[in-house]
């Protein structure tokens, strides 16, 4: 941020999209605190902050009224919390763009931070709205997108108010540059060999990544639900395991294609099956390329965790994204504490590592061991998508 802030009124876009409990109560902070750097550096510039973000889908979560959630979406449950973290009262105006946002941003002096209300409260937000974004845009002298989490989105927040800033007048924020660091490092120079660790549910939601990931990779490890649509394309039994059925040629494919880049592949060996979908049910291990009917696998087996943990430790750099396992069930939930406990380890003897997705995160978070990886990203669906070689709108749109 080689800005001039001083005496300028600063619009950062934030992720502040927090998980928060029945109470309001944020559950988990990670992302305001990883905002804190790039706003303190702005206030100590001599600037005042104008903050905008997400929260959850408001419009998507409509009530029976058709009405918006304000209760549940404000992002007011955030100010308390917030204004702890950065030892200073923090303003809020209950809109985004408006009479009361234009009073209250003229008003504020430097060293003071006002937050907006919920961007998607708007209709407008997730379609780019020109008229939206010019309104946020005049609210402000300089525009900082700090929000690598929706930097894939072409939002009116994140991508269409960086048209009215000049390109002198705007950048990414502090965040935003250690995600982009953090990624390129894996994409262009990582340290040998690169393990890739991919799980989830779904072959269709990583197909891009993987295709990706089979030119530069040395070794993938696939794990979760999705690993059995590449077992069945094996030639394995795997019962009632979730499968793919139109995406079994396509793991072949991927496979063939690993033969002839020369990448390893691993695939586990056994799996923690259960009779039902349920954290209560009757659970066994299996070889998971022979699970028996009426039995579906939920997690990696101890074999498979054993043979995952000696392959990442032997890893120059690692890539993890996505659990091993039904992560939020507590009995299939160990094989990604175990690739937790694994990367944690082989960062600690002296590989890079980076974390990123939702419930890798949780893991790492929950273990406390997010402070052991080289780094945690903000940004899944982003990171993914920079990963697969996309151009983000929200970063692009800095530099136009």
């Amino acid at each position: 941020m080689k800005l001039d802030f001083s005496n300028k009124k600063v619009l950062i876009r934030v992720d502040f999209n927090v998980p928060l409990n029945d109470k309001f109560r944020i559950t988990d902070d990670t992302r305001i605190r990883a905002a804190l750097p790039t706003i303190r550096k702005i206030l100590k510039g001599g600037g005042a902050v104008i903050l905008m973000s997400h929260l959850g889908r408001p419009q998507k979560k409509r009530k029976a009224d058709g009405s918006i959630d304000v209760k549940k979406f404000t992002l007011k449950h955030l100010v308390d919390h917030l204004s702890k973290k950065l030892k200073l009262e923090v303003k809020f105006c209950p809109e985004t763009i408006g009479e009361k946002a234009t009073a209250m941003a003229s008003k504020l002096k430097k060293g003071q931070v006002l937050l907006l209300e919920n961007t998607r409260f708007n209709a407008g937000e997730s379609k780019g709205d020109e008229q939206l974004a010019k309104g946020m845009a005049a609210l402000a002298d300089l525009y900082v997108n700090d929000a690598f989490g929706t930097a894939h989105r072409a939002h009116a927040s994140t991508t269409t108010v960086a048209k009215f800033f000049k390109p002198e007048h705007k950048s990414f924020g502090l965040l935003m540059a250690k995600e982009i660091k953090n990624a390129s490092k894996l994409l262009n120079d990582p340290p040998r060999p690169l393990t890739a660790i991919i799980g989830g549910a779904k072959v269709s939601d990583k197909i891009l990544l993987l295709e990706k990931l089979l030119d530069f990779a040395n070794q993938i490890i696939i794990g979760g639900g999705m690993a059995y649509t590449f077992i069945l394309a094996k030639g394995g039994k795997p019962g009632n395991s979730l499968v793919e059925e139109d995406r079994v040629a396509l793991a072949a494919k991927l496979l063939d294609k690993a033969k002839k880049n020369k990448v390893k592949i691993f695939l586990p060996k056994d799996s923690i099956i259960a009779d039902a979908f349920d954290a209560n049910a009757n659970t066994d291990t299996a070889y998971s390329m022979r699970i028996r009917k009426g039995w579906m696998g939920l997690d990696v087996g101890p074999k498979a965790q054993e043979e995952f943990a000696q392959a990442i430790a032997k890893s120059g750099s690692i890539l993890w994204n996505g659990p091993m396992g039904v992560f939020e069930m507590e009995p299939f939930s160990h094989g990604t504490k175990a690739i937790a406990t694994a990367v944690a380890a082989a960062t600690e003897a002296g590989a890079f590592s980076l974390v990123g997705g939702g419930d890798s995160v949780a893991a790492v978070n929950q273990m406390k061991l997010a402070r052991k990886m080289s780094y945690v990203s903000t940004g899944g669906g982003a990171m993914l998508e920079f990963l697969e070689g996309k151009v983000l709108t929200g970063v692009a749109a800095l530099s136009e």
